[in-house]
């Protein structure tokens, strides 16, 4: 069968796809192994198996890798809660096992690298930041498309969202850093559970106190 003047440039872009994300890996596997300070591309040209060369030809430099490559856990992050929630609708147990599970991976220890770091990196940081906004945005609203029954009760969703994200997520750090005992994750994660059957919607009404402002200092 003849070749299609089509057939060639389309493999060329599978190649260069394929490249491009043998790349981004190798920065995230480097990323964890170094942090990010100690991340630089001839590492993760090498962690790929390519020459620099190559890799500038799918990378113009370390910033615009740094940024796919905060683009592309974004976008395995928001994967990986449409299909957790798919499978598992209104099973608060099984979503908050499969969140678990998710902060636990090498992607989330990453961010987290790179989200520490913006702290004092303002470059970094003027990239990584209206990434973020970004990803809420779009975070939120998928969660709203794929939980529907929680939009007559807005700030309980967003508790939900927020109470599940800083346990989980501080739980996985606070486990990385020696701060917290093993033998607590399962107790903590059956309390979490029990926190969110308590705010659906279904529920009885909460008393979800607004946030108070801070008492004023006496000046000395």
């Amino acid at each position: 069968m003849k070749r299609t003047a089509v057939d060639g440039p389309t493999q060329q872009a599978l190649k260069s796809l394929n490249t491009r994300a043998r790349l981004i890996e190798a920065t995230i596997r480097v990323l964890v192994r170094n942090g990010y300070a100690r991340t630089t591309t001839p590492q993760v040209a090498l962690e790929a198996g390519l020459s620099r060369g190559a890799m500038l030809h799918h990378f113009d430099n370390g910033v615009s890798l740094i940024k796919e490559t905060i683009i592309h856990l974004h976008e395995r992050r928001l994967l990986a809660f449409r299909r957790a929630a798919e499978r598992n609708a209104l099973d608060h147990r099984a979503m908050v096992r499969t969140y678990w599970r998710q902060v636990q991976k090498p992607a989330f220890i990453a961010f987290h690298e790179l989200a520490i770091a913006a702290r004092t990196n303002s470059d970094l940081a003027a990239m990584l930041h209206p990434l973020q906004a970004e990803f809420r945005a779009r975070f939120n609203q998928l969660a709203a498309s794929l939980y529907p029954e929680w939009q007559s009760e807005p700030h309980r969703f967003a508790l939900a969202m927020a109470v599940s994200q800083a346990t989980m997520e501080g739980m996985a750090i606070n486990l990385m850093t020696g701060a917290m005992d093993e033998a607590l994750v399962e107790p903590v994660l059956c309390s979490l559970e029990a926190q969110l059957h308590a705010l659906r919607p279904d529920q009885p009404s909460l008393a979800l106190a607004s946030p108070q402002p801070m008492p004023r200092r006496k000046s000395s």
